[in-house]
């Protein structure tokens, strides 16, 4: 469906794409991946026709529809809510809008016979296109995305940017696009609606191609990764999990090469040096010297920075470190959540979980201070010091001041030597931290936010939302620290890799109560999915239990039969890849539009598809023997 041929693209001395070769099909699912500046968004607006190549050739097949979710979108629309995201039925909306049109005509008994025989022709193809099943599934993808039926009537220019982007992927989800090119399309997704997106992702006709910062997920939906890399395009098989072996695998394999070129390199040159001071070897050494201008040199890639230091001392508070009892919020007349009551103990970090105007940032303002208490006490614990870390860094940085400037006036007790170790740690190079903080990008003035609450020296850290626009490379680092951190961690994140990693608790907050349960994320959805079957099963008899010998030889010869199917899709694997790997070349000889081109294309798409079956039923069955 999309075809890339020798794609060049730069922006002034930074090579975005070079010489880059690549089909992907209508059904494959392609998660692109590549560091901040790789040119992610740009590959995906080139795709999307909104940019031209500065050489080779992209075509899009005009058999399919492709359709195109930006990071940002600027939504201006003096309709409900409702009303907005039926216009993705352009057809029923088209028709809507002249009726009412014509419906003042009637009214004021201002027509002709035409007119009079147009809304009845308008009435007729409009219950051809049965607007309300469109309806109802506009409906259910509000609902999906968070929005609640009460909210449907409201209108679409009170709403914030985040609300108004979940109108905007809400409509194109409904435009049943054959192919979808998706940029960060969680970013102003909660927990709740990123869960049901995720599912109905999984269970879309459509192929993507998704850029994403949580590998969440990139785990769980993509069976292809297309990493960006020095103006490089490289394809690898399976989920960013399966990325990630195959990439530490490439990048031993590349180093390896690198220095057996330079060794050759090395050695050539001083077999030169050697003859060019030699009159009757020159000639010699200058065919040598064009030899070696000859040699394409190998590119490393820059080496991830490795996280190595070690935190300040902080105090140790006594075992009770906050509590918080019958709390609750409204707003004017609206009750956001009541009896809220938990208590953390020191060491422990928990995630208070909740969808998107649930009260989450609402309570843990209430618990930091910000906000005044309407009902309830919150206490913190004996020797309790904590640092706060706001979602909006614009306001609780010195936009003016530099980098280094910003930590060294918060944390005035930290030697200048830690601050730079702590910068350095989070990316910042001597360079950056002499950057002003306004001239930052989202992410950069989160890692600096998060230095800054971190050399607090506090014993309990108050985080919220402390992964908004950071990179999966950035995450990991931050990950890191908070998992060293010694102290107490309360934190609100929508992101799942994060909380499951780092939580130890979660405290699920409600209109009418909170609930902790103990463990991650994952354990977090595992007792949900119990208390679930328990409501639903527990009237039903129990099953009577076979013999535990039959059940030890059925399963042992279940698991022997698995293991061989396993076998047999990996070997089919490796040679889909190899046959794969072999017509995409000879379609890289080939012009479009010659003899012979459709038909390479279309064996490449049908190695693609048994290829994409092939990877599901493998997982399938891997899951089956875990």
């Amino acid at each position: 469906m999309i075809i890339a041929r020798n794609l060049s693209l730069s922006f002034g001395v930074q090579s975005i794409l070079k010489d880059a070769t690549f089909t992907i099909n209508k059904e494959q699912r392609v998660g692109l991946v590549g560091r901040n500046g790789s040119g992610k968004s740009t590959l995906l607006s080139l795709i999307a026709g909104l940019n031209q190549p500065d050489g080779g050739a992209l075509s899009v097949s005009n058999q399919y529809t492709l359709a195109y979710l930006p990071q940002e979108v600027t939504l201006a629309s003096k309709k409900s809510i409702i009303d907005e995201t039926m216009t993705a039925f352009a057809d029923v909306s088209a028709i809507n809008a002249e009726l009412k049109q014509l419906e003042v005509m009637l009214e004021n008994k201002n027509f002709t016979q035409s007119v009079f025989d147009r809304y009845h022709e308008l009435q007729e193809k409009l219950q051809e296109l049965n607007p309300d099943r469109a309806r109802a599934e506009v409906e259910r993808m509000l609902i999906g995305l968070g929005f609640s039926a009460q909210q449907f009537d409201q209108p679409v220019s009170t709403l914030s940017v985040g609300w108004k982007m979940r109108i905007v992927l809400a409509k194109l989800l409904l435009q049943k696009a054959d192919f979808y090119l998706f940029d960060e399309p969680t970013n102003h997704l909660d927990i709740v609606a990123k869960e049901w997106f995720l599912d109905f992702l999984k269970n879309a006709p459509f192929g993507f191609l998704l850029v994403s910062h949580e590998r969440y997920f990139l785990d769980e939906l993509c069976t292809t990764i297309l990493e960006l890399e020095l103006g490089n395009a490289t394809f690898y098989t399976g989920n960013y999990a399966k990325y990630e072996q195959l990439k530490e695998r490439n990048t031993i394999a590349l180093h390896q090469a690198y220095e057996q070129q330079q060794k050759e390199i090395k050695q050539k040159q001083a077999t030169i040096d050697r003859f060019r001071a030699s009159a009757n070897k020159a000639r010699m050494a200058q065919s040598m010297i064009k030899q070696l201008d000859k040699i394409e040199r190998i590119e490393l890639p820059p080496t991830p920075k490795t996280v190595n230091f070690a935190f300040p001392p902080v105090t140790r508070p006594g075992k009770i470190v906050l509590k918080v009892h019958n709390v609750g919020h409204t707003f004017e007349t609206k009750k956001i959540f009541d009896n809220a009551s938990f208590m953390l103990e020191r060491g422990q970090k928990a995630a208070i979980i909740a969808p998107n105007g649930g009260g989450k940032t609402t309570l843990f303002n209430c618990i930091a201070g910000k906000l005044p208490l309407q009902q309830g006490h919150v206490s913190f614990g004996h020797n309790v010091d904590y640092a706060l870390f706001d979602q909006d860094q614009n306001v609780t940085l010195a936009l003016d001041k530099t980098v280094y400037e910003n930590i060294a006036d918060s944390c005035p007790t930290i030697s200048s030597q830690t601050i730079r170790s702590f910068l350095g740690s989070f990316l910042f190079s001597n360079d950056d931290i002499q950057k002003k903080v306004k001239v930052l990008s989202g992410g950069e003035k989160n890692r600096v936010g998060m230095v800054k609450t971190l050399l607090q020296n506090a014993n309990l850290l108050l985080l919220d939302e402390p992964t908004n626009h950071l990179d999966i490379p950035s995450k990991q680092i931050l990950l890191k620290a908070l998992q060293n951190y010694e102290g107490t961690i309360l934190f609100v994140s929508h992101d799942r890799d994060f909380i499951s990693e780092l939580a130890t608790q979660i405290i699920e907050l409600t209109p009418k109560q909170t609930v902790v349960y103990p463990g991650n994320y994952d354990d977090y959805v595992y007792a949900k999915q119990q208390q679930s079957a328990s409501a639903g099963t527990h009237t039903k008899a129990p099953v009577a239990k076979k013999n535990e010998q039959d059940d030890k030889k059925n399963c042992t010869k279940q698991r022997h039969e698995l293991n061989k199917k396993c076998n047999a899709l990996e070997r089919k694997i490796e040679k889909l890849e190899k046959d794969i790997q072999k017509a995409s070349e000879r379609l890289a000889t080939m012009t479009y539009g010659q003899d012979g081109y459709q038909e390479a294309v279309a064996v490449l798409e049908n190695l693609q598809n048994e290829l994409n079956g092939s990877m599901q039923e493998w997982e399938s069955t891997l899951e089956n023997l875990a």
